[in-house]
């Protein structure tokens, strides 16, 4: 990947939409699917790139930005339920410099001294599946996987099999308690448990085998059959909770304590380290003794101690603002790049894959390898025979590192200008490393990528449409857009009777569909795959604009240059220019807007409606001025957006309310140019106190 930053809005806004998508699918591959095809390393790499492009082009941060992602949607086959408190990931630090950054923007955040002292707990970060665990009265009622953090899948029978988690909590509990952790499988289990699967095998050749414990653990603890999740041998580590009816206690590190003094494991490596160099000294010690523990970690996790300091950091998009995970160095090996293969994506984007001669890296077997694009080809300078350094962290495919071979007299590989599959000319958009597909829906590849898109989970999710099936249908001439999938019903007749499909079967994936009649209108948006418009980009859209045909209309005018429409993009948090422009070129293009007039002829999304917490301020716009002396402009804003309100940078006539400190300046005046109430920051506070 190349490591100079974007020199221009137009580059970072494509890079940080490629960026979004490209982290979006390994998010899916690794939390939904078990079947992740790049290494932590890897995604950690592609996580700090996307931070960096971020951090230097704020103003481009998208709504669908990684930085507020979590998880990723749960699997079909297991119930989903809603999490009572969602449950988040952890941003990473990659060296001692960044744990005292973590800790700078804490102390920024809660107004605290320069050297104001900051306990926190330290603890390995477990390679596993995280669970919730609802216990009532006592009783365990419900196990959840975290799933996309906000929905989780059901796997309450599954972890009744576990020894480690007990059914009846004793003693004194609250009435409500959530207990979280990961669910794992030691090291020398899974060794046992592929030998065994491998014995068990008519077929050797064809025998299951797990990549790494992670995977092993994630499969057996989300089978159909809990019978089989008893026989595998899975462990539980708890770590935290979510919703208590009760606190546990004043600091992280106690309600840790009373939570294994309910009969659940928790780590004898956590300990309370009131500086950061006993924390950082605590990461030594784990670090040091990481190849003899029993399970995998991939780094250390350090929370604040005091829970009222988490309370008041609250979140921010996926992750939490008071942890954080500090990672290990990766691990290297030595092989042969065999081949470079181009895989066409939906978005017609080339990307080029490493085949590698199969090498062990920290245990784990890796044979392919992604190498994102052209530029980091050309950076590498890798060709096919070439001796390459892998650097691994703890998953199965690899990220290369070095190219030994670059020196070898040899020609430079060269990078397709046509498409491997129709043919089509591929060229890289002005501004972009990307080299894509211009063959668009004629593109089988791309044709088969976007209803694959359409009816996933993330999209709408229609059950039994897969991808075997999509490509009877394609081959057939029965669809080729979106809308042709609510007129199958038209073949019925020639379908039942082929291979695999009985009247029982057809008439269930009918069902399937004929549900979707009246989709979510931002799970319908998201699924039509417009470039920058991703699963939150598509959501705050439609909450702004509640329906498709509005939508629709505002992106046509602000094409059109009309600046009422251009200024109503500009009000709504993380949609830019960029996402602007592309919803005016889709409703620009013929075909497009034929698409899109078929398929809404067929479904009827309902207005979208906006819930959230009851405040006297909810639904306004709201803009923070001067100095704030009791919080952080951050706290402030999170407040805001807790009550319902949405936080604008400027003061305009869209503006409902103003809040003004000490210092405000010319927002202030505008303000009451424009006759918009003004309150203080005291004022504010009571707001935000009788909304609790």
């Amino acid at each position: 990947m190349t490591t100079a930053l974007p020199q221009t809005d137009d580059e970072a806004a494509a890079e940080l939409a490629t960026l979004a998508a490209e982290i979006a699918h390994h998010n899916r591959r690794y939390h939904s699917e078990d079947a992740p095809e790049i290494s932590d390393a890897e995604f950690d790499a592609l996580v700090r790139r996307n931070a960096a492009i971020e951090a230097a082009f704020p103003a481009l941060i998208r709504a669908d930005s990684p930085s507020r992602m979590v998880g990723s949607a749960p699997a079909a086959h297991l119930s989903k339920i809603a999490h009572a408190r969602p449950m988040f990931s952890l941003d990473n630090a990659f060296s001692d410099e960044d744990v005292a950054d973590f800790l700078g923007r804490v102390r920024r955040f809660l107004s605290l001294a320069p050297h104001a002292p900051i306990t926190l707990t330290a603890e390995p970060k477990i390679d596993g599946l995280s669970c919730s665990l609802r216990y009532e009265q006592g009783r365990l009622v419900r196990a959840l996987t975290r799933g996309d953090g906000q929905v989780g899948e059901d796997v309450t029978a599954n972890v009744r099999t576990m020894d480690d988690i007990p059914d009846l909590l004793p003693g004194s509990v609250p009435e409500i308690v959530e207990v979280r952790g990961e669910v794992y499988m030691e090291k020398a289990a899974f060794l046992a448990l592929n030998a065994r699967l491998l014995d068990e095998a008519e077929d050797p050749a064809k025998a299951r085998q797990f990549a790494n414990p992670r995977n092993a653990a994630a499969g057996s603890l989300r089978q159909k059959d809990a019978g089989v999740t008893a026989v595998r041998p899975l462990r539980f580590l708890a770590w935290g909770w979510g919703e208590v009816s009760e606190d546990l206690a004043a600091g992280q590190y106690d309600a840790m304590r009373r939570i294994a003094g309910w009969g659940f494991p928790v780590s004898d490596l956590l300990v309370r380290s009131d500086t950061l160099d006993a924390a950082l000294a605590q990461y030594r010690t784990i670090e040091a003794q990481r190849a003899d523990l029993p399970f995998d970690i991939d780094g250390v996790v350090y929370k604040l101690d005091r829970i009222d300091w988490q309370a008041r950091l609250g979140f921010v998009g996926r992750a939490p603002r008071w942890a954080v995970a500090h990672k290990f160095p990766a691990e290297r090996a030595q092989t042969r790049l065999n081949d470079i293969e181009i895989q066409v994506g939906r978005t017609g984007k080339l990307t080029p894959v490493a085949k590698l001669e199969p090498v062990t890296v920290g245990g784990v077997v890796v044979r392919n390898a992604t190498l994102h694009n052209a530029d980091e080809i050309a950076r590498l300078g890798v060709r096919p025979g070439d001796r390459v350094i892998l650097q691994r962290a703890g998953d199965v495919i690899p990220q290369i590192v070095e190219n030994l071979s670059r020196d070898e007299d040899r020609p430079a590989y060269v990078f397709p200008d046509h498409c491997p599959r129709c043919g089509s000319e591929a060229v890289a958009e002005e501004g972009e490393v990307d080299v894509r597909c211009t063959g668009g829906l004629i593109c089988p590849a791309q044709r088969l990528e976007r209803l694959k898109h359409f009816v996933s989970r993330g999209a709408l999710d229609i059950e039994g449409l897969g991808e075997k099936t999509l490509v009877e249908f394609l081959d057939l001439g029965w669809i080729t857009e979106p809308a042709d999938i609510f007129r199958l019903s038209e073949k019925r007749d020639a379908l039942v009777g082929r291979e695999g499909w009985q009247a029982k079967s057809v008439d269930a994936l009918y069902a399937a569909i004929e549900a979707k009649r009246a989709p979510d209108a931002a799970r319908l948006l998201f699924g039509l795959g417009i470039r920058h418009v991703g699963q939150i980009t598509a959501r705050d859209l439609i909450k702004h604009f509640t329906t498709l045909p509005a939508l629709r209309a505002a992106a046509e005018d602000a094409r059109a240059g009309d600046a009422d429409a251009l200024a109503e993009f500009a009000a709504i948090d993380g949609v830019g220019p960029i996402v602007v422009a592309a919803l005016g070129d889709f409703f620009h293009e013929a075909h497009n807007i034929q698409a899109w007039n078929d398929l809404l002829d067929q479904v009827a999304p309902p207005p979208f409606i906006v819930t959230a917490r009851d405040s006297e301020v909810t639904g306004m716009t709201l803009v923070f001025t001067g100095s704030l002396e009791s919080l952080s402009r951050d706290e402030a804003k999170a407040q805001a957006e807790l009550l319902g309100a949405r936080v604008a940078g400027s003061v305009s006539a869209k503006t409902d309310l103003v809040i003004a400190g000490p210092g405000a300046g010319s927002k202030l005046k505008k303000a009451a140019e424009l006759q918009i109430r003004v309150i203080s920051e005291q004022d504010w506070r009571e707001i935000v106190q009788k909304s609790q």
